[in-house]
Order: C-alpha cells, then structure tokens, then sequence
C-alpha cells in the first residue's frame, strides 16, 4: 500500500510566497455568462462588443463604446460634456449629492450620465445621444435633459436624423422634480422635431426604466431593442403587489414587448448599425 502513498512536504520544504505570488494570475479574465452560464474569456467578450459568442446573451456596453459601435470608424464630435449638475436641492442621504457626482465622473470620466455626439453613420450624418448606466444607475437628471434637448435642436437646425440609446434606471431622485421636469422638455422638443419631418430612433437597452421609458425612450418613430433587455415603468415586484397577480415568465423583457406592440423590431447589437442605416434611407428619402 506504500506504492499509493504520497509524500507530503513539510513547510520548510515549501518555498517561501509573497501574498502577491499566491493571488491565482488569471484573476480577472474570465466572466461568467448570464445567458448559457459558461465561463467566457474577457478578451473574446470585448472582441465581439459584450455578446457572449456561444449563445448571443448581451451584456451591458458603456457609451463610449457604443458609439464607436454605430459611428463610421469610431469617429465623432462629441457636444455640451463640460455641462455638469449644480445640485439645485443640496441633496444629501448617505452622503451629498454633490461629492456623488465628484466620485462617479471620476469613476467613469463622464460628465453626467448620457454623451451627447455627431458623426456619420454609414455615410449620413446623425445626431447620437448614449446613456451610460455606470454613471449612478444611467438616471436622468437636468444635465441629461439638457443634453438631449440641445441634440435634439442641433438635428432640427442641421436637418439631421436623431437616435438616443437608452439605458437608464429613470429620473435622478437627488434632483426631484428637477429631473422630471426633463420628461415635458424633451417630449416637447421632440414634438417639434416631428413637425420638421425628421426620425427619431430609439434603442433601448438593458435596462430601461421609469421616467426614460415613460418619456422619450418610447416616442421614437422608430423603437427598437436589443434581445432580453429589460424594459418597464415600475418594477416586477412593485407591479405584482399593486394589482396582487403573478406576472408572466419574461415579463418586461424586450421579446414580451415585442409580442405585445410596445417594440417596433428586436435587433442583435452586432446588427443594430445596418439596421439603423437601412431605417434612416427608408425616412429621409
């Protein structure tokens, strides 16, 4: 039986580690996905823009990103970043609103939680605002509004297209009835930009919700999403105890929308660029 038997080194024998040796050195380089929950190599992952490559699951994309996604050659004029909130409440809760936001720009290099942009998307030039759900939750404040609002002129004075990519968990609650206030502003403007007879594609993203989708994320005349994206006002667990029913399996996700004419189409973001082009040759012919 000493044939089975192994040997265990004593510790004097061990080599000496540092902690920084004994960290395992692949830390950091591999994601679970959600969808097929297999193990992904990060590197693949950013390659293919956050879609798993073994069953299509997206994983959320910041706005950076994005934009060089949709624009030619990841070129484009960005417009208004140096708008930042003057914290009209003097908010605080854990901590004040106005320290909030020092630390999220800092954390993510934003202003506020949208980039407002100008490039051309397969050779026609558009107006682009993408929100960013890293800057605290992708909320939309009165920078945010603003933002929008300006995009929204610049594409009326420029006879422009207009497309925002929503990803947002709905109005700032640190700014109150600031940031709902930015609701009517941009309905408002986007009602003037109906008059002048030029589109306004909405892609909404994973997630979606309160005031963003009960504004300008569903006024497009065009709303698209892409695939499993959350999309809603109020949420599962808030909606279920207000009516006391079960919701349905895959309630306010995008293919649930879809099937129930609150979505125009579900496009994969690999797609999403072609898809785009194709829907603003067929508006502004």
């Amino acid at each position: 039986m000493s044939w089975f038997k192994r040997d265990k080194p004593t510790d004097e024998k061990l080599p000496k580690l540092e902690d920084s040796q004994r960290k395992v050195r692949t830390e950091g380089l591999w994601q679970k996905c959600e969808g097929c929950r297999q193990i992904i190599w990060k590197k693949d992952l950013e390659v293919n823009w956050n879609v798993c490559t073994k069953c299509g699951h997206h994983f959320r994309l910041d706005a950076p990103a994005r934009i060089k996604l949709l624009l030619d050659e990841g070129v484009f004029e960005t417009h208004d970043h140096c708008l930042t909130s003057s914290d009209p409440l003097h908010f605080v809760d854990s901590k004040p609103y106005s320290e909030r936001l020092k630390a999220f720009q800092a954390s993510t290099g934003l202003s506020d939680a949208v980039i407002a942009a100008s490039g051309r998307l397969d050779g026609r030039t558009v107006q682009v605002c993408v929100m960013d759900i890293r800057f605290i939750g992708g909320s939309m404040g009165s920078v945010v509004g603003e933002k929008i609002a300006r995009a929204i002129e610049r594409s009326i004075g420029g006879h422009m297209p207009l497309v925002i990519v929503s990803a947002s968990g709905g109005a700032r609650m640190q700014e109150g009835a600031v940031s709902l206030m930015q609701m009517a502003k941009i309905s408002a403007a986007l009602m003037r930009m109906d008059e002048a007879h030029l589109p306004y594609i909405s892609v909404l993203t994973d997630p979606t919700t309160g005031g963003v989708t009960a504004s300008y994320a569903m006024l497009g005349d065009l709303n698209i999403a892409e695939p499993g994206a959350l999309i809603g006002f109020a949420g599962p667990r808030v909606i279920e105890q207000t009516i006391r029913q079960k919701l349905p399996e895959g309630f306010q996700r995008s293919e649930f929308l879809l099937k129930h004419g609150m979505l125009d189409a579900i496009v994969p973001r690999l797609e999403m660029k072609q898809y785009i082009s194709r829907a603003l040759k067929f508006f502004m012919a």
